[in-house]
């Protein structure tokens, strides 16, 4: 079983950076891939970046040069950098964890990026 808790949401401008970070409540050292999904009002849920233990990705073209995905298995929390923010980047950003068994699924943190 993992918990995962995502932080680092909030409101910022235009432009602006934040970093979300997802806290998985073990051992993320063996965790098979982890990674972020998003949420708009109205919209399908889309994957935004994943990373395995070795490679990172950046599924949506979108973001691919302003957001960065990154892991930190002593600290077993997953990272996602988010800079040049653009208004359609609001959404609600859900982290996960495939642990080969199941993918786990945190809460959800919201950003909206507006002036």
């Amino acid at each position: 079983q993992v918990q995962l808790v995502e932080s680092g949401g909030g409101l910022v401008q235009p432009g602006g950076s934040l970093r979300l970070s997802c806290a998985a409540s073990r051992s993320i050292f063996s965790i098979n891939a982890m990674g972020w999904y998003r949420q708009a009002p109205g919209k399908a849920r889309e994957l935004v970046a994943a990373i395995t233990s070795s490679v990172s990705t950046n599924n949506l073209d979108s973001v691919k040069g302003r957001f960065t995905i990154s892991r930190d298995n002593a600290k077993s929390t997953v990272y996602l950098q988010m800079n040049s923010l653009k208004p359609e980047d609001t959404a609600v950003y859900y982290c996960y964890a495939d642990t080969g068994t199941r993918r786990w699924w945190g809460q959800g943190t919201q950003v909206t990026v507006s002036s």
